[in-house]
C-alpha cells in the first residue's frame, strides 16, 4: 500500500530530509513530489516553504518476507526470486523461482528448511500474533510428501511381512508428521518417534496383538494415535 507525508522547510532538500527522519527510510526509497518550490522573499518578507510529498510502500509481512528471502539469495549466490502467494489464515506462501533451484532445496530439502526457518524468525520479530511461513520452489514440498507417503506404505508392508519394526532415517517434525498421518489408520502397525534432534526418526512397528490372519494382511480404518 502506498502511502505519504508531507513536509515544509526553508527548501526543498530540508523538507525531504525532514520527511526521511520521521520515516526513517532511505532516499532511494521514496519518491518524492515537489507541490511548491517555496521562495525565500525579501529579507524574509514573502518568503513562501518550500513543500515536498514524499511517498513510500508501506511494509507488509509479505513485502518483509520477500525482501528477505531474495537478498538471502544474493548473498548465496543464487540467482532467484521469491514471489507471494495467497496462503489461508494469514499464511505467508513464498515460491522461489530460479534456474538453480537444487542449491535451495539442499539434500533432503534442508537448505529450504533452515531458508525458511530464518525467514520466519525475521517476519515474526517484534510481533504480536505468529505469522506462518511456507517457502517452496518447483513443487518440491507436494513431491516431498507423496514421495513420504510412498515410503510410510512401504515400510509398513514390509513391518507386516516379516514382523519387524522398521526404523526410517532422520526427519524434521514436518516430514515426521507425514509418516504418522500415512499410517495412522494402516491395520496392524504403529508409529512412534525416538531419539534426538536432528536425527530423531520415525519406528514403523507391528501393533501389539497382530497376527497374520490367512491369505495375508489386510488394510482396513482403525481408531489409532502416533506419538510424536
Amino acid at each position: 500500500m502506498t502511502k505519504y507525508i508531507e513536509k515544509q522547510a526553508s527548501s526543498i532538500d530540508e523538507a525531504v530530509e525532514l520527511a526521511l527522519q520521521e520515516l526513517g527510510m532511505e532516499r532511494d526509497s521514496v519518491s518524492v513530489e515537489v507541490l511548491n518550490k517555496g521562495k525565500s522573499g525579501f529579507f524574509g518578507i514573502g518568503a513562501v516553504p518550500a513543500h515536498v510529498r514524499v511517498s513510500y510502500e508501506e511494509a507488509t509481512p509479505a513485502s518483509e518476507a520477500k525482501e528477505f528471502v531474495d537478498g538471502l539469495l544474493s548473498r548465496m549466490g543464487i540467482q532467484g526470486e521469491a514471489f507471494p502467494m495467497d496462503g489461508e489464515d494469514g499464511q505467508i506462501i513464498l515460491d522461489i523461482r530460479g534456474e538453480d533451484m537444487g542449491a535451495v532445496i539442499g539434500r533432503r530439502g534442508d537448505t529450504l528448511d533452515a531458508i525458511q526457518y530464518l525467514t520466519s524468525l525475521t517476519v515474526n520479530r517484534g510481533k504480536e500474533e505468529h505469522i506462518r511461513i511456507a517457502i517452496d520452489t518447483e513443487g518440491y514440498r507436494a513431491k516431498r510428501e507423496e514421495s513420504l507417503q510412498r515410503l510410510a506404505r512401504k515400510m509398513a508392508g514390509k513391518v507386516l511381512k516379516y514382523h519387524k519394526n522398521m526404523t526410517l532415517e532422520p526427519m524434521n517434525p514436518y516430514e515426521r508428521r507425514i509418516i504418522h498421518s500415512t499410517l495412522q489408520d494402516y491395520q496392524g502397525v504403529t508409529t512412534y518417534s525416538t531419539g534426538t534432534e536432528p536425527n530423531r526418526r520415525v519406528v514403523v512397528a507391528l501393533e501389539r496383538g497382530t497376527r497374520a490372519p490367512r491369505g495375508g494382511y489386510r488394510r482396513g480404518p482403525r481408531e489409532h494415535r502416533s506419538a510424536e
